[in-house]
C-alpha cells in the first residue's frame, strides 16, 4: 500500500509541474550536440517556395521579407546554399494548401499558428533544419480567406495565385516568427536586446516578455524586474517571472501585498503559483494563505490565489480553503461571473490539496 501511495504521489507531482508550466519541457527533445548547434546559430540560409494552381512563381518577395525580418533579431541571412550557414529556415507558401499533417509533438497544436489539417486555403509552412536534419518545429500562417479565386475577384486583383501569395507575404510581415524562432533556439540575449530598443513596439515587447517566460530564461529576471515600473508591461512581466527561478518569489510576494492595482496583485499571485509548482517550493504557501484570509482581498485576486494554492498542494491550505468555500456557498448570485470563477477556483484547489494530502 505504501509503495502504491508513493507511486501515485510521484505521478501527481509530475503532473502538477507540467500543468503549471508547459514550458518545462523546453528544448528537452534536442540532443546535447543539437543544443550546442542551436546556441551558435548566427548565419541562416533562407529558402522560399511560392506555389499557385498554375505552378511555381517568383518567390523573391517572400525571400526578401523573411530575410529582412530575421535581420531584425540580429541574424545574418544568406540566400545561396553554397555559402556557410548554421541553420536553414524554409518557407513554403501555397495558393491551395497541401496537407502535411499537424505537428507531431508538443502541446501547442491548438494554437492559431500551429498547422491545421482543416485549412485548405492559402498558407505558408515555416520549418527549419539543423545540421541537415529537419527539426520537428512547424508553424503555419494563413490568409483571412480560404478561396483565393473569390477573394481576388472581390478585390479586383487579377490572378488569384499571385494575389494569394502577396497576401501571405503581408502576413509574414506581421507574424512574429523571428521572435518565436529566437526563443526556439534559446537566444534570450537577442530578445533582451530588442526589449531595450526604443524602436520596439509595445505589442512586440509583450510578446518578447511572454517568450522569455516560456523559455525559463533566468537571465531575463533583472530586466523583468525593471519592466515592473512600466504599467503597460508589468502584468505580463509578473506572469513571465512565474516561469523563472525562485529568486523572483520575494518580489512577487511584495507586489501581491502592496500593489494598489488589483490586476497586478492577481498576476503576482498567479506567478507565485507557477513558481511554487515548477520548483516544488512550499515557501509561497504562507503568503498566499495570508492573502486568501485577508477580508480586504478582491475576488479577482482571491481567484488567482486559489488557483496558485492548488498548484502547490499543501495540507496547510485545506482548512482555509474549506472555510472560504463555506462562505462562498452562502452567496447566491448566478449572474455574477467573478463569483462563479472564484467558486470554481476554490473547489479545484480543495480537490487538489485534499487528494495530495491522502497520498503524502
Amino acid at each position: 500500500m505504501y509503495r502504491f501511495s508513493f507511486f501515485i504521489s510521484i505521478i501527481v507531482s509530475w503532473a502538477m509541474v507540467l500543468w503549471a508550466d508547459p514550458a518545462g519541457a523546453y528544448r528537452e527533445y534536442f540532443t546535447a550536440e543539437q543544443k550546442a548547434q542551436l546556441d551558435k546559430i548566427q548565419v541562416v540560409l533562407v529558402e522560399a517556395l511560392a506555389l499557385t494552381d498554375k505552378g511555381a512563381i517568383d518567390a523573391g518577395p517572400l525571400t526578401s521579407a523573411v530575410s529582412r525580418r530575421l535581420g531584425e533579431v540580429g541574424y545574418t541571412v544568406v540566400q545561396d546554399a553554397s555559402k556557410t550557414h548554421d541553420a536553414v529556415f524554409r518557407v513554403k507558401c501555397e495558393q491551395r494548401k497541401t496537407w502535411e499533417g499537424t505537428a507531431s509533438s508538443g502541446g501547442d497544436n491548438d494554437l492559431p499558428d500551429a498547422p491545421s489539417r482543416l485549412w485548405k486555403g492559402p498558407a505558408c509552412q515555416l520549418t527549419y533544419a539543423l545540421g541537415g536534419m529537419k527539426i520537428k518545429w512547424q508553424k503555419e500562417v494563413r490568409t483571412d480567406f480560404e478561396d483565393a479565386a473569390t477573394a481576388a475577384q472581390t478585390a479586383q486583383a487579377g490572378d488569384p495565385g499571385s494575389f494569394a501569395i502577396a497576401r501571405l507575404t503581408n502576413q509574414l510581415e506581421k507574424y512574429e516568427f523571428p521572435l518565436i524562432l529566437a526563443a526556439e533556439w534559446g537566444h534570450a540575449d537577442r530578445l533582451l536586446k530588442l526589449m531595450d530598443s526604443s524602436e520596439t513596439s509595445l505589442p512586440r515587447k509583450v510578446k518578447i516578455i511572454s517568450l522569455l517566460g516560456e523559455m525559463q530564461a533566468d537571465e531575463a529576471l533583472p530586466k523583468l524586474k525593471q519592466v515592473l515600473q512600466d504599467r503597460d508591461l508589468a502584468k505580463q512581466a509578473l506572469v513571465a517571472m512565474g516561469n523563472l527561478g525562485k529568486e523572483g518569489i520575494p518580489l512577487l510576494v511584495d507586489v501581491m501585498n502592496t500593489s494598489p492595482m488589483v490586476d497586478m496583485q492577481a498576476s503576482a499571485a498567479k506567478g507565485l503559483g507557477q513558481l511554487g509548482g515548477l520548483h516544488g517550493d512550499a515557501s509561497v504557501v504562507l503568503p498566499l494563505l495570508a492573502k486568501l484570509q485577508d477580508p480586504k482581498t478582491d475576488w479577482t485576486v482571491l481567484t488567482e490565489v486559489a488557483w496558485a494554492l492548488g498548484k502547490i498542494p499543501d495540507k496547510r491550505s485545506i482548512q482555509p480553503l474549506y472555510d472560504l468555500d463555506k462562505k462562498l456557498q452562502r452567496l447566491r448570485d448566478p449572474e455574477n461571473q467573478t463569483l462563479k470563477k472564484l467558486k470554481e477556483a476554490v473547489f479545484w484547489a480543495i480537490k487538489q490539496c485534499d487528494t495530495w494530502d491522502q497520498y503524502s
